[in-house]
């Protein structure tokens, strides 16, 4: 089994979820094999940052030099869909538009319960990594046929 090309995979989607796909398509895996490690790095991410979440917002605002924004673009939009769609929202937006870490911290800000926060999140992963690995793999291919 190669294995540090599913751990490659793992790091990249542990930080952006998108990359996860990617990295897995470079490397030449399958693409149930990379939806399956795309997953898995968000929830590796998702639950270091579940359990680390508060401690690390603590350092943050500690060693920050000015104040931060309170009312910022993301802010904004983490609020318009908490307001909407609860918990699903955020799970559901977190691999495209919010980080796997953006999204864990931005449910803990709404003081989400823990069994909650994974069980949406690992939903939600799972469903986007299929979707993005599926896309990735059937329609890259048709657009290197046209070069």
């Amino acid at each position: 089994m190669p294995w540090a090309k599913y751990i490659s995979v793992v790091l990249a989607s542990m930080v952006k979820f998108v990359a996860g796909p990617i990295t897995g398509m470079a490397l030449g895996l399958q693409w149930y094999e990379t939806a399956l490690c795309t997953v898995v790095g968000m929830m590796l991410s998702v639950v270091i940052f579940l359990f680390l979440g508060t401690a690390i917002q603590h350092l943050m605002n500690r060693y920050r030099k000015q104040k931060p924004t309170l009312f910022s673009k993301r802010t904004r939009l983490a609020v318009r869909v908490w307001k909407k769609s609860g918990m699903t929202g955020i799970a559901f937006l977190t691999p495209l538009l919010f980080t796997p870490i953006g999204g864990t911290l931005i449910a803990l800000s709404f003081k989400v319960k823990r069994p909650i926060l994974l069980t949406q999140m690992l939903i939600w992963g799972s469903v986007w990594g299929v979707v993005f690995s599926v896309a990735l793999y059937w329609i890259f291919p048709l657009f290197k046929q046209l070069y």
